[in-house]
């Protein structure tokens, strides 16, 4: 059976007193579903969250890492150094990182391969930008997302891999997709697994929604049959609103 996840991405946002505050914060909410709970702090505060919240059932997962163990890569981390600090999940592929940062599907494959072998689990985004949706293609470019970062992998790989689908011109825009618009493009991720994997694979996997995801709306994209939780940006800052999406199960 899937899991209901939910995933606070706090981006470039919070030095180390605002972490422990917004933490303090967090563990002070009250839990009434029966969701996976993880934060993404910045890289400078994860140690501190992690040993924060080490008794709790919140869990401190990393915003992105290198495909390299180690080497001449000066600004980067690797899987190895997160996983040394207690970081067992990792989002790879958000958005954000493909287009300032000029990430691709070939790239991240490399990322994904890295975390496999370092016994991580990966939350990977991949998405839509408006013109794709405005001209009828997203479908195929989330299809081409998946199959060239995910499809050489063996089966037995998705039961580390969690799967967030973010379509971009609902990031941080105000914009969300409508309920009915994120199940049907769920279905469709589904069926792409299920095509390449099998039914068995591809009813296994979590799919999350990203894309402006509040406590206002997120009930109803929650309740949908393919939608398995959310990964959450701007509302994840507020201890408040991040339990009333968590708890929108």
């Amino acid at each position: 059976m899937r899991k209901n996840i939910v995933a606070g991405n706090w981006k470039m946002n919070n030095d180390l007193a605002q972490t422990e505050t917004l933490i303090t914060t967090l563990k002070n909410q009250t839990k009434t579903s029966d969701a996976e709970v993880m934060i993404a702090p910045t890289y400078t505060n994860l140690w501190q969250a992690f040993q924060t919240l080490r008794e709790n059932d919140i869990e401190v997962i990393a915003q992105n890492m290198h495909f390299a163990e180690n080497g001449a890569y000066t600004g980067e981390i690797s899987a190895s150094m997160l996983k040394s600090i207690g970081i067992q999940t990792v989002i790879l592929g958000h958005s954000e990182r493909r287009a300032y940062y000029n990430e691709t599907d070939e790239s991240l494959a490399k990322k994904i391969d890295a975390a496999l072998e370092n016994e991580m689990r990966t939350i990977f985004c991949f998405g839509e930008e408006l013109a794709d949706r405005k001209a009828g293609n997203e479908e195929a470019v989330v299809e081409g997302q998946i199959k060239n970062a995910l499809f050489h992998l063996e089966a037995d790989a998705f039961k580390h891999i969690v799967l967030a689908y973010e379509p971009v011109w609902a990031i941080g825009t105000g914009e969300t997709a409508s309920p009915e618009q994120a199940q049907d493009m769920h279905a469709f991720i589904r069926k792409t697994l299920a095509n390449k994997y099998g039914n068995d694979v591809a009813n296994s996997v979590s799919i999350l929604y990203g894309g402006s995801v509040k406590p206002s709306n997120a009930k109803e994209i929650f309740g949908k049959p393919d939608v398995d939780g959310g990964l959450i940006g701007g509302a994840s800052l507020k201890a408040e609103d991040f339990y009333a999406i968590v708890n929108a199960f």
